[in-house]
């Protein structure tokens, strides 16, 4: 919608509008980067907790039970951190609720360091759950709000490609760090105490990052929605084609106020919530099961402890691309094409990874499924808040990311069962048919690739 100031026959564009027509600027980098390095902090506590589940395999002599309830518990707390996180998005803002997030799971994965048994690290790995599942439908809605039309979808995969480099990172700590014993510590304790840096991390997200605008806007802060605006203006290659005075700070609301309540599960959005929640749900379960599970699945094949995580860094490098690859795809084919494509790709990767025996089949299927499969995380990242207007954007993104968590709870657990039933081509002939059940649901989707955000 457009605003008019009054006594005036001009149409003033709406601050969405403004923001929509900028070129990619240096507030948009700083963003992007600021949001990106807490992504990159979250991938890193996940995949962490693969490598301490490998060490303590053979440190602590644990069960496949027992590793996969290490595993596991700390989805239960993404599945209840990501519900709660979307709702407190929508009600305390995207920037303060970002910044908490990394203080829980900071601080929580610190005190992990110094767990005196499994019953200990269980419950921590829980707290750890709870912002790591808050922090992710949050911190891409804030990008997406801030995001130019024409490149939020880019934006988003590119936003999500920090998960390969916070990946990567705990590949390289697994590497370098875990198998080692220094100060009389076991490595995986030093590694765990290396996730203490979010929490400080998160004073720069509180200070350093803007907020959302269209949330400003939703809770009547118009003085504050149009500075960040112009801030964004500023520093844009392209500035606003219309001179602004003051008057425009009272420039009516980007969305629509109205009073009216509609839910996620509201005959207008029902089709979609269910079609984002299956997406989610079976690209978790498939993406978890594997990746949580690989270092152990590798080292219980017969690999050495170290040759198990190298193997696991090189097949993470292959994310790297796969991200490039969809960042560019999203923008040219659309959101879903993009998406429905590479978890095809990754059906089929993970179907052949199953059935390799050989070194180097193991790496190049390995890599296939990495690549297929973060490229497809980023284009589902860039779809969710594109489809629910700004007063439940932070709702339906959070309660997808839920939704997905029940799937990740329930695939470290099945793994052993999977395991004993049929061994690496049953485990991962069952992720093969859910990306392919995932690639499905995708196509239900609405297209938004080139429009503006629902409103």
């Amino acid at each position: 919608m457009s605003a008019e100031l009054p006594g005036s026959a001009s149409t003033l564009p709406t601050r969405a509008e403004r923001l929509n027509r900028l070129r990619f600027g240096r507030e948009h980098g700083k963003l992007l980067v600021g949001s990106g390095i807490g992504w990159a902090l979250d991938a890193m506590d996940v995949g962490l907790i693969s490598y301490v589940m490998a060490a303590l395999a053979a440190s602590w002599q644990l069960e496949n039970t027992q590793l996969s309830w290490i595993g596991s518990i700390g989805f239960v707390g993404m599945m209840i951190g990501a519900s709660v996180g979307g709702l407190l998005a929508d009600r305390l803002g995207r920037r303060n609720v970002f910044a908490l997030t990394l203080l829980v799971y900071g601080l929580a994965t610190g005190a992990a360091a110094f767990s005196a048994g499994i019953a200990m690290l269980i419950v921590l790995r829980f707290v750890v759950g709870l912002g790591l599942g808050a922090e992710l439908p949050v911190a891409s809605t804030l990008v997406s709000e801030f995001a130019p039309q024409r490149i939020r979808g880019r934006m988003v995969v590119w936003l999500e490609s920090f998960w390969a480099v916070g990946w990567i990172m705990a590949a390289l700590l697994g590497y370098f760090l875990v198998p080692k014993q220094m100060g009389g510590w076991p490595g995986w304790r030093w590694a765990l105490l290396v996730g203490l840096v979010p929490a400080f991390y998160a004073l720069v997200v509180r200070r350093g990052l803007p907020e959302s605008v269209r949330f400003l806007e939703s809770k009547g802060r118009l003085a504050e929605a149009e500075r960040s605006v112009r801030l964004f203006e500023k520093h844009s290659d392209v500035a606003a084609d219309v001179e602004f005075d003051v008057a425009v700070a009272q420039t009516p609301l980007s969305i629509d106020s109205s009073p009216e309540k509609i839910s996620i599960f509201s005959p207008l959005l029902r089709k979609r919530t269910i079609a984002l929640w299956s997406v989610w749900f079976f690209v978790n379960l498939s993406y978890y099961g594997a990746f949580t599970w690989l270092p152990t699945l590798l080292f219980r094949q017969g690999h050495s402890l170290v040759r198990s995580f190298e193997y696991t860094l090189i097949i993470t490098l292959a994310q790297l691309p796969g991200y490039a690859m969809a960042a560019w795809l999203i923008e040219k084919w659309g959101r879903r094409p993009t998406l429905a494509t590479f978890l095809l790709g990754s059906g089929v990767a993970a179907g052949l990874f199953g059935l390799q025996n050989s070194t180097a089949g193991i790496l190049l299927t390995g890599m296939a499924l990495s690549f297929f499969n973060l490229g497809a995380w980023g284009a589902l990242y860039a779809i969710g808040p594109e489809i629910y207007p700004t007063a439940m954007r932070g709702t339906g993104t959070g309660a997808a990311a839920a939704a997905g968590r029940v799937a990740a709870i329930i695939a470290p657990l099945g793994v052993p069962f999977l395991l004993a039933g049929g061994g690496s081509p049953l485990v991962f002939g069952v992720f093969a048919v859910s990306f392919a059940i995932a690639a499905g649901s995708a196509m239900l989707l609405p297209e938004r690739s080139q429009r503006s955000m629902v409103e």
